[in-house]
């Protein structure tokens, strides 16, 4: 669902690799190894681009739980652009809050 509102030269950068494009966003994304995911939004902020009407930079901040691992910290940034009377999103970047030890 999520890949179905990007747009086609869409970048996400999950844990610090780049992936460019629908179809390589879906295999990323059916490639992970979690089962089951859980989340809780803890916050979202939101700013407006100021120099395209409608368009929005948006911060989710939250945790994350995937499986039977605990529960670990998130970051997600992305720009939500007005697109042909609704919106796509462009430049997402997702990151779990992860400490080496």
């Amino acid at each position: 669902a999520v890949v179905s509102t990007q747009s086609t030269g869409i970048n996400v950068e999950y844990g610090g690799a780049q992936v460019s494009g629908q179809e390589a966003i879906h295999n990323k994304l059916k490639g992970l190894p979690m089962q089951q995911v859980q989340h809780a939004v803890t916050t979202i902020d939101v700013q407006p681009v100021p120099a395209i009407e409608g368009a929005f930079i948006i911060q989710v901040l939250g945790q994350l739980k995937a499986d039977n691992d605990p529960p670990h910290g998130f970051t997600q940034v992305f720009t939500l652009f007005p697109y042909n009377g609704g919106n796509v999103i462009v430049n997402d970047m997702f990151r779990l809050a992860l400490h080496n030890a």
